[in-house]
């Protein structure tokens, strides 16, 4: 008997925290949710949907409802679960950030055995050059004029050490970058400033990430990165200035294989910088009167992991055929958030 391979997902959910209240209750009503023309219930219809269809054995939730003095991610995320009869069915988080937006892992426990288990050392108020731990400060160059900044992740990665009912260990990291859009900036100049401050920071981050990731491949952990990553290869005219996108640090640029991440979705946008790519989000630009799509979640894996012969999969209700053969399915990603879940199917770890 074949077995089921562990499904992985990530999926950023557009304004989730709006759909409950303190207590966690899912707020199943008319009222507006905070996605356009639509109200909570059908949002909330719409990811029950979703989730239902990923049938995913543990999802990556970015920007899950918010952890604070009233409010509890994991309360409101296994009330989720139950109403609509998920596997993945228990939640953890780990450093709650600084916004309304957590980063959560819901999870099968009866496939998955999953605690919080950060790395790394923490920093002074000065911050550390050397990957200390994701809730402190990390210092870099960020302009090349021999001065170092501070950075701080503002969502700080959530690390877990995962383990099958079979003894397989892997490590997880979620992620959540810094966007490099220049909200707040008014006039031309002061949008290009902002956004390359913002894209030195966002590298800074995964320049961050990418010293963890090594950390796991010189110790041999089974490893996998996964999020948003506000980022991907080509996506704007500032990576001409810095050489590399943030999601092409964090994949490895040693030839060195045995020290690379893979995730063809972002093999597939290196190799095309022009033509086709895939894409994982999609949102409205008023001032174009257009959608705009761009690849920025993705599921990266160790060697080890990619030499099993794992699958992944966009869910997007344009791309995928099989999406497209199930309109009610294509409507509820739609209505659900801006980005579309990203799978990966993992044999031989359970």
């Amino acid at each position: 008997m074949t077995k089921r391979p562990l499904r992985l997902a990530t999926y950023n959910v557009e304004w989730m925290n709006a759909l409950f209240d303190d207590h966690g209750r899912m707020l199943d009503d008319a009222e507006p949710s905070s996605r356009y023309k639509l109200s909570r219930g059908n949002q909330l219809a719409a990811l029950g949907i979703v989730f239902t269809a990923l049938d995913a054995d543990a999802v990556l939730i970015i920007e899950a409802p918010d952890t604070n003095t009233k409010r509890k991610t994991t309360r409101a995320l296994e009330t989720f679960a139950r109403a609509f009869g998920l596997r993945a069915r228990k939640a953890i988080i780990g450093y709650p950030s600084e916004t309304e937006q957590e980063i959560a892992f819901l999870y099968d426990p009866d496939r998955l055995e999953a605690h919080h288990d950060p790395i790394g050392q923490p920093s002074t108020s000065h911050g550390s050059p050397y990957a200390p731990r994701f809730d402190t400060t990390f210092r870099y160059d960020l302009d090349a004029d021999a001065i170092t900044e501070t950075i701080r992740f503002s969502k700080p990665p959530l690390e877990l050490a995962l383990t099958t009912p079979a003894g397989t260990n892997m490590r997880l990291i979620g992620v959540h970058a810094k966007s490099k859009n220049p909200y707040g900036a008014t006039g031309r100049e002061a949008q290009i400033r902002l956004s390359i401050e913002n894209r030195r920071k966002q590298l800074a981050q995964c320049l961050w990430l990418r010293q963890r990731v090594d950390g796991h491949l010189t110790a041999g952990d089974s490893l996998v990165v996964l999020g948003d990553f506000n980022d991907g290869p080509g996506i704007d005219e500032f990576e001409k200035l810095f050489g590399h996108s943030g999601v092409e640090i964090v994949l490895g640029t040693s030839p060195d294989q045995s020290q690379q991440l893979h995730d063809p979705h972002a093999a597939m946008a290196l190799q095309r910088r022009v033509g086709l790519s895939p894409t994982s989000a999609r949102f409205y630009l008023a001032p174009q009167k257009r959608f705009f799509e761009a690849l920025l979640d993705f599921i990266m894996v160790s060697p080890d992991l990619q030499a099993k012969g794992p699958a992944w999969r966009i869910w997007h209700p344009f791309n995928d055929p099989a999406i497209l053969k199930t309109p009610e399915l294509a409507e509820a990603l739609l209505q659900a958030s801006d980005h579309f879940p990203v799978t990966v199917d993992l044999p031989d770890v359970i």
